[in-house]
């Protein structure tokens, strides 16, 4: 295998970083004992500047490449996530009911709170019943995530040091 550039970022099969790399996960190196590595990726992961700088943390996370909208370093998404009312389509619920008081449509169910209003009279004046129009939904959180393989993210610590053009 070819000697990495420093910096570089591959893919392992295996669960642990071969001699000279790290595991992308985020954790904190000394400036001191790292100074070409920190030369070149600064503060974009994370780290104080003075005596700390952090690696690219890849756990449960997808690389993307930086483009109008997103930088190096930049974090979104989520693995599971909750509908609010404002992501959820504009929609209309069916009401559900009997043809008429007496429930002989659907039995047991009617439009108005009392039974003995019926919603077909010229005039009907009654709240409508709760059981009219059931809640549906359970707000619990859904799965965000594409299909995936996991696989060991790991940054080269030693290597060439990566030459611009």
């Amino acid at each position: 295998m070819a000697e990495p550039f420093l910096g570089e970022v591959r893919q392992f099969p295996f669960n642990f970083a071969p001699k000279g790399w790290a595991q992308c996960n985020g954790q904190l190196l000394p400036i001191q004992q790292n100074q070409a590595l920190f030369s070149l990726l600064g503060t974009t992961y994370g780290g104080d500047g003075r005596t700390t700088f952090a690696l690219p943390n890849l756990q449960g996370r997808v690389p993307v490449h930086p483009g109008q909208t997103v930088v190096l370093g930049q974090t979104a998404g989520e693995e599971a996530h909750t509908l609010t009312i404002n992501e959820m389509p504009q929609h209309n619920h069916q009401a559900k009911g009997g043809s008429d008081a007496t429930g002989s449509g659907l039995a047991g169910k009617t439009w108005g709170t009392s039974s003995s209003v019926s919603p077909f009279a010229p005039q009907p004046n009654t709240i409508m019943s709760p059981n009219a129009i059931a809640q549906a939904g359970g707000s619990q959180p859904h799965n965000n995530m594409q299909p995936y393989l996991v696989v060991n993210f790991c940054i080269a610590l030693q290597g060439i040091y990566p030459p611009r053009d």
